[in-house]
């Protein structure tokens, strides 16, 4: 009995991100290769001039660290979608408005003791 078009014999199918076996195995012996010998593929690249040992990391880079995507971000100026920024401190993620507020707070505290040391004198 054939398969109906978009409908699968295994619903679960396969788990997301697993890899091949064939994929998998490649990676093994590209591996143990690197492995064995990397002194040698080491006494190679310093043969290289500068500029040679300099392509040859940016391109080695690409297996080593992961690929960012582009992202962009658009946005009018007072509308809904603008961002609430946000910083650090103290361990603590807060807004930028947030921040204005304490720093209000702060600065009134200071200035009514101020105030107050002035009256006292």
């Amino acid at each position: 009995m054939p398969f109906t078009k978009g409908e699968s014999g295994n619903e679960q199918g396969r788990p997301k991100g697993s890899t091949n076996k064939t994929t998998r195995l490649l990676r093994e012996i590209i591996s143990d290769f690197l492995d064995k010998n990397f002194e040698k593929i080491e006494q190679d690249f310093d043969k290289l001039s500068p500029k040679e040992r300099v392509k040859a990391y940016c391109d080695l880079l690409q297996y080593g660290l992961p690929k960012l995507q582009a992202t962009s971000l658009s946005i009018t100026p007072g509308a809904s979608n603008e961002p609430q920024l946000m910083i650090i401190t103290d361990g603590k993620v807060i807004s930028l408005k947030e921040k204005d507020r304490i720093e209000k707070t702060i600065l009134a505290t200071n200035e009514s003791e101020a105030d107050t040391k002035r009256e006292n004198k």
